[in-house]
C-alpha cells in the first residue's frame, strides 16, 4: 500500500493543507473552499467524463392519467 502524503495543496486556492485527521475539511483548507467547490458541482461547472446516456422518454398524455 502507498503511504499518505504529509500535506497537499487545496484544490481551490492552492494553500498547503496537512493531511491529518485534524484537517477537518481535507483536501480543502477551509469550509469556504469546500463550499466553493460544492457550488461549482451544483452549478454543473464540473462534470465527470463519460458517454451520454439515452434521452429520457417523454410520457404521453394517457400514461399520466
Amino acid at each position: 500500500m502507498s503511504e499518505e502524503p504529509d500535506s497537499i495543496n487545496c484544490p481551490n486556492c492552492g494553500k498547503n493543507v496537512p493531511w491529518t485527521r485534524a484537517s477537518r475539511y481535507r483536501p480543502f483548507c477551509s469550509q469556504r473552499c469546500q463550499l466553493i467547490d460544492l457550488g461549482e458541482w451544483a452549478a454543473e461547472n464540473y462534470r465527470v467524463p463519460g458517454e451520454a446516456g439515452p434521452a429520457p422518454e417523454k410520457p404521453d398524455s394517457e400514461s399520466l392519467q
